[in-house]
């Protein structure tokens, strides 16, 4: 990855967005990088528009804003259709295979994962697609290591939560080969 990684990770408020954001964000931190993080979401709490932006860099980061992503994770077809046009040609697209029916044929390397489905089958509960697709992410692009994920996740919820969290992280660094 560049020295400085644009990534967006959109979907609908209720799937957990902005949490993935904030957590990849403290991974990033413990693994020693500069990051900002923004985040935007609809005034609803449930199902409007949300997305989390986050920039790492292994240098200062003057510009905080993601201009043209280098990855963008779509969690619903609404936010890939919206957020596409900024992914860069070269760049990372990563969908659920679950909740998006429409996979666009373009130029960036495309990753379809059953991320909603694989949290329903393993945890019982698509509340965990977030952190499903936290692991694909990891993986994938090796921005941050499982070890600082797995800290930022502990260090973010009750132990019990944590756990069910970390089951979801790693059911998604296993849907990605090696």
């Amino acid at each position: 990855m560049p020295k400085r990684t644009e990534i967006r990770i959109a979907g609908l408020g209720g799937q957990g967005v902005v949490l993935a954001g904030l957590i990849l964000s403290k991974a990033a931190v413990y693994d020693g990088l500069q990051v900002v993080q923004t985040q935007s979401y609809g005034a609803e709490a449930r199902g409007s528009a949300a997305k989390s932006e986050v920039i790492i860099s292994d240098q200062k980061i003057g510009f905080p804003l993601v201009r043209k992503s280098d990855v963008l994770v779509a969690m619903s077809q609404t936010a890939l259709d919206k957020h596409l046009k900024d992914l860069k040609e070269d760049g990372i697209l990563i969908i659920d295979g679950g909740t998006i029916k429409e996979t666009p044929t373009v130029k960036p390397q495309v990753f379809r994962v059953m991320a909603t489905e694989t949290a329903e089958t393993e945890l019982k509960s698509k509340m965990y697609a977030n952190m499903v697709m936290l692991g694909v992410l990891a993986k994938i692009t090796r921005i941050v290591t499982q070890n600082a994920v797995e800290k930022a996740v502990r260090d973010t919820f009750s132990a019990e939560a944590g756990e069910k969290n970390l089951t979801a992280f790693r059911a998604g660094l296993s849907l990605i080969g090696s």
